[in-house]
């Protein structure tokens, strides 16, 4: 991890995340026994991409990505924006003022390395460093759910069910000051 370089986005980084997005999407919806959901794997890339052209146009108003990279390979992303109708629906409007920490994605090459923490501390501080106190995070996917149960504890909000039977919904909201320590 001593040669990763965390970083913002630019232009030329483009088509190397939508193919990260591509890759990680992919591979998740696999692992969750949900790769057969294609439209499903489509629609999210595309939200993704989405975000990614939000933050460029805005110059991280919008939207606000970094990005891990070691030599020309992009290892992962992660972002924030304003919150999820999803997640504004869920809680009653109750974090519709905060921002929502997503796009958490590693490469399935750089998994289980600490790619994804580095991104996370990265994250925290520049929220702090643009006077955020607070912000949320949510999952469907199960296997993210297990690593945010163990960093940030019980969710806030559980949707019990909410993707079918046995497959829940999970909103955390987390103090920047509590996430840094």
């Amino acid at each position: 991890m001593n040669n990763v370089e965390i970083r913002r986005p630019e232009i030329k980084d483009i088509e190397k995340l939508n193919e990260l997005f591509r890759v990680v999407i992919t591979d998740m919806f696999a692992k969750e026994g949900i790769g057969h959901m294609l439209q499903d794997i489509e629609e999210e890339i595309d939200t993704k991409r989405l975000y990614l052209e939000s933050d460029l146009e805005s110059h991280g108003e919008q939207r606000y990505f970094l990005i891990a990279v070691d030599g020309n390979q992009i290892m992962g992303s992660i972002e924030y924006g304003a919150v999820s109708q999803l997640i504004s629906k869920s809680t009653s409007d109750t974090f519709k003022k905060l921002c929502e920490v997503g796009t958490v994605f590693v490469h399935p090459d750089y998994q289980k390395i600490g790619a994804g923490n580095l991104l996370l501390k990265s994250m925290y501080l520049a929220l702090k460093n643009r006077g955020v106190e607070e912000f949320c995070l949510d999952s469907g996917y199960r296997i993210a759910q297990k690593i945010w149960k163990k960093k940030f504890g019980t969710p806030d909000y559980l949707l019990k069910d909410y993707w079918g039977a046995g497959s829940d919904h999970m909103i955390w909201r987390i103090k920047v000051k509590d996430a840094i320590k």
